[in-house]
């Protein structure tokens, strides 16, 4: 009887614990399951964000200085109140500091050498390009040290910031904005400073072609894999061509570079190199364009958001135009000086560049017309950190017409050129007072690639990969 009893109480408590463990398996499997879900459905209310907000603007209720009202009428959120210490105060702004904000250097940058190479100069120009060029080596050292600060006091927005489609795009802009700085040390420095000047340039473009070359390659291969997949031909913007651009530009940087180098084994070396660099980068972009071509013809214009992106293809057409031409240039003289080829080679190639360049100043043409057009049908639209690409795109288009009507000559470009760099530097001065009225208010200071460190942080509590 007893030996019965205990069997029984044996086998119930048997049957309570297999219960008590299939209960919990099963509610471990939910919360996995409304942890997958509530993961899906951020991943979807991101996905649908990025195509209402692909430029990253600011939300409506962010208030001056950074802080966020409620509109929703639920109450508010004050600085002192609900707000970490990360979203406010200087940890906000260094954590907010995107890439983009490497385009006021750009933009800074083409209106310094515009003011230097405008064919129709002035004494005083020449002294505004050297305030323009002191002005850009400041902005430039300052978004530095912040983007230093912002990757090294939180390094986990590094990783967050490269899988972002969006923002990662703007790392072209880094080299592209030191590039304008080297640009303008040859035009300015080296005629006063000599040799040790021109070693510096030389030295200083090697370090802007690696890193150029770096970031075509990397965000040209990141683009296939799965954490930078576009869900759509729809969210396929003009910005592609910004890690590409980079290339371009120290493609015609080393040009200028090696226009001034005494030695000319060192020049030819540099000459050679910008021809792979031009010729890694313009296919390419003409590859994006031909993508955003179909884009435009199937889903019609880009958002008010990113409208000011149509001017970005001015970028590699223009300054793929005048690195060809200006290389041609340089090698007219080097190629015969240092037996390269053929006697005829360099004269060869100066004639080719100035027509590619041509060829492409027309194509230009075409996407300059689709941008004024868009931009057009799509005013009034909000102002952001994209207005930037108003300047850079354009003011480079311009140097290549200043340039076309220099070697030419031809007096229509030229005027056509000193045209173009007026409209740049009035774009120039409209857009810089909007930025800095939007940094003192603190409503520039805004990257929508943070919002993922929340969703890797519930990832990596639950034990899933993120």
């Amino acid at each position: 009887m007893s030996s019965a009893s205990a069997s029984s109480s044996s086998a119930t408590g048997s049957r309570q614990r297999v219960g008590v463990q299939q209960h919990s398996n099963r509610s471990q499997q939910g919360q996995e399951q409304r942890l997958f879900e509530k993961e899906q459905g951020g991943e979807a209310i991101e996905n649908a964000a990025a195509d209402a907000n692909p430029a990253g603007v600011p939300p409506a209720n962010l208030k001056e200085g950074g802080g966020i009202v409620d509109v929703s009428g639920a109450g508010q959120r004050e600085h002192g109140k609900e707000l970490s210490k990360y979203e406010v105060g200087w940890r906000r702004v260094v954590r907010n500091f995107s890439p983009s904000w490497f385009s006021v250097t750009m933009g800074t940058g083409i209106v310094s050498i515009l003011f230097y190479f405008m064919p129709y100069n002035a004494r005083w120009l020449h002294y505004l390009s050297i305030i323009f060029f002191c002005l850009n080596a400041a902005l430039f050292t300052a978004a530095f040290v912040v983007s230093f600060l912002r990757y090294t006091l939180y390094p986990e927005i590094w990783s967050v910031m490269i899988r972002d489609p969006n923002n990662s795009l703007f790392l072209g802009t880094i080299p592209m904005g030191f590039a304008t700085l080297i640009e303008m040390w040859v035009f300015i420095c080296v005629p006063v400073w000599g040799a040790w000047a021109t070693t510096l340039a030389w030295v200083l473009w090697m370090i802007d072609t690696i890193v150029a070359a770096g970031v075509t390659l990397s965000l040209s291969v990141l683009l296939m894999m799965h954490s930078h997949e576009i869900k759509s031909l729809e969210r396929f913007t003009a910005a592609q061509l910004l890690p590409i651009a980079a290339t371009i530009v120290a493609a015609g940087t080393g040009a200028e570079v090696a226009e001034v180098l005494p030695n000319r084994d060192h020049a030819l070396g540099t000459i050679m190199t910008c021809y792979v660099l031009w010729g890694m980068a313009t296919p390419l972009a003409m590859a994006v364009l031909v993508m955003y071509y179909q884009r435009l013809a199937l889903h019609k214009m880009p958002p008010r958001e990113v409208i000011v992106s149509c001017f970005l293809p001015l970028g590699p057409l223009g300054f793929g135009g005048y690195s060809i031409m200006y290389l041609g240039k340089v090698a007219k003289t080097n190629f015969p000086a240092t037996g390269t080829l053929d006697p005829s080679a360099g004269p060869v190639m100066y004639v080719v560049g100035f027509f590619l360049a041509l060829i492409m100043w027309g194509f230009g043409l075409v996407w300059f017309f689709i941008a004024l057009v868009s931009i057009y049908k799509a005013r009034p639209f909000p102002f952001n950190m994209g207005w930037w690409g108003f300047t850079f795109p354009l003011g480079v288009f311009a140097a290549s017409t200043i340039q076309i009507g220099i070697e030419m000559p031809s007096r229509a470009f030229k005027v056509l050129g000193e045209i173009f760099s007026v409209a740049v530097i009035l774009l120039w001065c409209l857009v810089a007072a909007r930025t800095a009225r939007g940094a003192w208010s603190g409503k520039l200071f805004f990257a929508p690639c943070l919002a993922n460190l929340k969703k890797d942080g519930e990832l990596a509590e639950a034990g899933m990969p993120a």
